[in-house]
């Protein structure tokens, strides 16, 4: 197995590694450089969504941190249609801005997925007059780099499978999210 990281450094594992079991074992849980202590093993449960389902992500979401099992359902019982998207984000994520023109700034493709219903649901919703919501950054870039043919799409079978590098800044023209719930970012960073 080969995986590229972000500045061109790449890593080869042999066929016999569970690269997975390795990082688990070896690594550390990338907690955000507001948070100023050391990862411990709490922070496995812990710093992470209560809908998060598929790994692949090098961080949590953390908009969505204080959701629980209980409050999606007090929303969704207000009739909020509540549904969820996977964005792996990548490290790129978390390069700061180094350019004088934002415009100049180049992200990392992140693989994303999501159900083919979303966006029909999505064009139902603003017909109706309601507003789309986004939980954080993630949600909103998978969903507006699919929207914004921002995104390389490798199937469409039921699940709508890809990857974006779409990096959304001031005068962006947003086609599906009206609003958005999200978290403390870093002055200069992508977020």
């Amino acid at each position: 197995m080969t995986a590229s990281l972000s500045g061109g450094k790449t890593a080869s594992f042999g066929k016999a590694i569970d690269v997975r079991k390795l990082l688990w074992e070896n690594g550390h849980m990338p907690l955000p450089p507001y948070i100023r202590r050391s990862a411990d093993e709490t922070d496995r449960k812990r710093y992470q969504t209560v809908y998060a389902k598929v790994e692949g992500s090098i961080a949590a979401p953390t908009a969505g941190l204080h959701f629980t099992g209980g409050l999606l359902e007090t929303i969704a019982s207000k009739g909020v249609n509540v549904r969820s998207v996977t964005l792996h984000v990548g490290i790129g994520t978390f390069r700061p801005v180094k350019v004088p023109d934002v415009e100049d700034h180049s992200m990392d493709e992140e693989f994303f997925e999501m159900d083919v219903s979303l966006i029909s649901e999505i064009e139902k919703t603003k017909k109706r007059g309601n507003r789309v919501i986004a939980v954080g950054t993630t949600a909103t870039r998978t969903v507006e780099g699919y929207l914004s043919n921002k995104c390389t799409v490798f199937s469409t079978n039921g699940t709508i499978k890809g990857s974006t590098n779409i990096f959304i800044y001031e005068g962006y023209c947003f086609r599906a999210i009206d609003s958005l719930i999200t978290n403390f970012h870093l002055p200069v960073s992508t977020l």
